[in-house]
């Protein structure tokens, strides 16, 4: 179970549940009990791959254990179809676990693909690609693993761990200013970001002394004018954008000269990667 979050384990048990109930009735009743088999999965389209330690893990709660893997997580993969790990165990306990296997590696796998091909499209501008909060409840950890195999950065975890002023906060705090200085007293050694809608407030978020300016659904040009403002301001700040972010559109984005990249489609749309399960009975002994 080396690298799964804690918690991971108690999700597998839970999904697991969820699909086999009191029992598959569909292979219980065509297949023999203790039936050894082998099973192939297969990556059938490019791609990361990521989740080979869950999928270990749903299997190990079936019975199966003997498990090899054969590409290497975290890598972009083009010649497919390939196999992705060689299972040999009982039957039956392979099929219990194939499609709680898949559904965790397909969504991780996807996360990750989706991740490097942002990525890639930035490549060589010197800003970074971060993932949000936008993830499945109880999944955020293991997704946001598979943001930073795919070449992402995690942006905070959740609401304890960094500062993150939004348009509520400064409402309620009586502005931009007053928001930030009253996170500063409170948690003088957290992140301190501000999310800014326009460049009036990242001007006083400059210098007001936001460690980052998260730049909320501007346009190129708006962009462009707030890293003059940064540069001119305070070079150390940091500036994030966010809102609208398509693989079209976000090299043209960062080339604005933004520090980040925020992308809530990273966990919450990316379509699962395609890798599938194909079993054959087990050579006989000699």
């Amino acid at each position: 179970m080396t690298g799964l979050p804690e918690g991971t384990a108690e999700l597998i048990s839970r999904a697991l549940a969820e699909d086999i109930g009191p029992g598959d009735v569909t292979a219980n009743a065509t297949i023999p009990a203790g039936l050894p088999a082998q099973a192939h999965m297969v990556l059938k389209q490019a791609g990361v791959i990521f989740g080979l330690d869950v999928v270990e893990e749903v299997f190990r709660q079936v019975g199966v254990t003997d498990i090899d893997r054969t590409v290497v997580e975290g890598h972009w993969h083009d010649s497919v179809p390939r196999d992705v790990l060689l299972i040999n165990g009982q039957a039956r306990g392979i099929l219990a676990g194939e499609r709680v296997a898949l559904n965790f590696l397909g969504h991780l796998s996807g996360i990750a693909t989706l991740t490097a091909r942002y990525v890639d499209a930035v490549g060589g501008t010197g800003t970074r690609i971060l993932d949000t909060r936008k993830t499945l409840p109880g999944f955020r950890a293991l997704e946001k693993q598979a943001v930073s195999w795919g070449g992402g950065i995690n942006h905070r975890f959740g609401l304890y761990d960094a500062v993150l002023i939004k348009e509520n906060h400064i409402a309620l705090a009586g502005g931009v200013r007053a928001a930030i200085e009253a996170c500063r007293r409170g948690s003088a050694d957290l992140l301190i970001e501000v999310e800014a809608e326009d460049l009036d407030q990242v001007a006083e978020a400059i210098e007001a002394g936001a460690d980052r300016i998260l730049l909320d659904n501007m346009d190129i040009e708006l962009l462009k004018r707030a890293v003059d403002l940064r540069e001119s301001g305070s070079p150390g700040t940091e500036l994030e954008a966010s809102g609208g972010m398509n693989l079209e559109n976000v090299r043209a984005v960062a080339e604005t000269g933004v520090d980040f990249i925020s992308i809530g489609a990273l966990t919450h749309s990316a379509p699962q990667l395609d890798i599938s399960l194909l079993l054959d009975p087990a050579s006989p002994p000699a």
